[in-house]
């Protein structure tokens, strides 16, 4: 501290350094070195706070990832009643809805020759070929033609010349060759010629109930009846045997394919 003494002179002024009369040196430096401990102290208090909080900040977080990975949720208890989305039934629903339509559609094409040439039925529609195959529908498509047929054959007035026939298709219009494509998938398979003969030879194939009806109506009215079949020759003893096993007599002509 700089203080300035004005001495009782006429000319003379000297500036002179002097210590506070109530802050003597030895105080001065005492407190000086007071302040530097307190202020060392302090920080070395929060520098060990500082390493305090870092180390607990890591044993924290390991505690957490330790817990988490030896977490087990199968120990939790659980519900008893499992919930599903509620718009799951309406997803199958319409997955179901779908395929029902691709497959009524594919199947109407095929009826009235829509399709090009096709060997196999689609992979996702097996289960719609069985069930209307196995079900009530297919025989109900059965009985529908032939109903309407027998009503065609009564409404038409025989000569008596002996010209009038009434021409049947033997497989899959007498005979059922059902159980053969439950064996192949219903369609699913390529269809193997050889192995469709086999199944012929064994002449087992049964009679479709509502065309053994027609097959009896239209001999009654007077018809002549003749059979064409895409059969073989050589499959004539097994084909005749086969269908008057089956409860189809009296026809007039087989013709089968040489």
């Amino acid at each position: 501290m700089f203080i300035i003494h004005i001495k009782e002179t006429n000319t003379f002024i000297s500036t002179t350094t002097e210590t506070p009369p109530h802050f003597p040196s030895d105080s001065l430096l005492f407190l000086s070195n007071k302040f530097q401990s307190i202020f060392r102290i302090t920080e070395i208090l929060i520098f060990s706070a500082m390493n305090l909080f870092g180390f607990l900040l890591i044993l924290t977080l390991s505690s957490i990832a330790s817990a988490y990975e030896k977490f087990d949720s199968h120990l939790l208890p659980r519900p008893l009643i499992l919930e599903y989305p509620n718009n799951i039934e309406i997803r199958f629903k319409e997955s179901d809805e779908y395929l029902q339509l691709l497959c009524s559609s594919w199947r109407f094409a095929v009826e009235t020759n829509n399709l090009t040439p096709w060997k196999t039925i689609p992979s996702e529609c097996a289960g719609f070929v069985k069930d209307y195959m196995t079900g009530k529908a297919y025989n109900f498509d059965l009985e529908m033609v032939s109903k309407e047929a027998g009503i065609y054959a009564r409404s038409i007035q025989l000569v008596g010349d002996g010209n009038d026939v009434w021409i049947f298709d033997i497989d899959e219009t007498l005979l059922s060759n059902l159980p053969y494509y439950a064996d192949h998938g219903y369609g699913l398979e390529v269809f193997d010629g050889h192995e469709f003969d086999k199944w012929v030879e064994k002449g087992l194939a049964p009679a479709i109930e509502s065309s053994l009806k027609l097959y009896e109506e239209v001999l009654g009215l007077g018809f002549k009846v003749f059979l064409l079949t895409g059969r073989s020759e050589r499959h004539r003893s097994v084909t005749v045997e086969n269908l008057r096993n089956a409860g189809f007599q009296n026809w007039d002509k087989l013709l089968l394919r040489y």
